[in-house]
């Protein structure tokens, strides 16, 4: 069988390894859930034979990364990931630098505001957050992840990726949104972000919700995170939204000169 083949962010490809796809697989499945799960629960929604989950389990388990309630034989996340999270935390100084911008954002406008780090066209990673004070929430946590080329933030990864617009369409098709735009009318909103600098996703993603990011470049003018701000799109007219941005794109350019030095 032909193993599937991805790119890393240095463009060389990187062959897959099943064992180690598996357990990243049980490690996300068991960080999502709110409760221990069960050996035959975590194969049957991982898709794993019996045994070759609890094989990989049997592994974390004797690196601390999953702990196993021997009475009940429930598996979650062990405090060997707490190790390996405080040492990303310590080395990343992005979540502690934005968070007050966040904050702030959040206050001025009712809005939710996030701090996402992207990685190439696969995914972004939510670092750092500020829910607002009104009643509108989305469904969003620290260590969050979403395709990469979705929403506005989307918009942005593509207007700075160097892929071809034959990936481009490829991945796209594969996103799933509340009312999806046309590739060719994506691609025109691309276009668009190269030259203003922020993106606005307004009932696409989310019926009703409008989303505004804004790029953190590094300093080869590459796009290393996002700045975003989401709220109901009947309280943020266009106008606002537009203003949000600048108050996010002040911020970005602060951000890229620190994390530029």
């Amino acid at each position: 069988m032909a193993t599937e083949e991805k790119t890393a962010k240095d463009g060389a490809r990187i062959r897959d390894v099943p064992a180690v796809t598996r357990a990243v697989s049980i490690l996300r499945l068991l960080g999502k859930t709110s409760s221990p799960l069960t050996l035959k629960v975590i194969s049957q929604e991982l898709g794993l034979v019996t045994s070759t989950a609890l094989h990989i389990l049997r592994a974390l388990v004797a690196e601390d990364l999953v702990s196993v309630d021997v009475e009940t034989k429930r598996y979650s996340l062990g405090v060997g990931m707490l190790t390996l999270a405080k040492s990303v935390i310590e080395r990343n100084p992005f979540p502690t630098l934005v968070q007050p911008m966040l904050d702030q954002v959040s206050e001025d406008w009712g809005l939710t505001t996030i701090g996402v780090e992207v990685s190439g066209l696969e995914h972004m990673v939510v670092l750092a957050l500020s829910r607002s004070h009104t009643p509108f929430s989305l469904h969003v946590d620290v260590g969050s992840r979403f395709p990469a080329l979705i929403s506005a933030t989307g918009r942005l990864v593509a207007a700075y990726s160097p892929a071809s617009p034959k990936e481009l369409e490829r991945k796209f098709k594969a996103l799933r949104w509340d009312k999806a735009p046309d590739f060719e009318v994506w691609s025109a909103e691309v276009e668009a972000v190269r030259k203003k600098g922020f993106s606005i996703d307004r009932n696409n993603y989310i019926t009703g919700v409008v989303v505004i990011a804004i790029p953190v470049l590094d300093r080869l003018g590459r796009m290393t995170h996002s700045l975003v701000a989401a709220g109901m799109a009947e309280g943020l007219s266009v106008t606002q939204g537009q203003q949000v941005a600048k108050q996010l794109q002040a911020h970005a350019a602060s951000l890229t000169q620190f994390l530029a030095t």
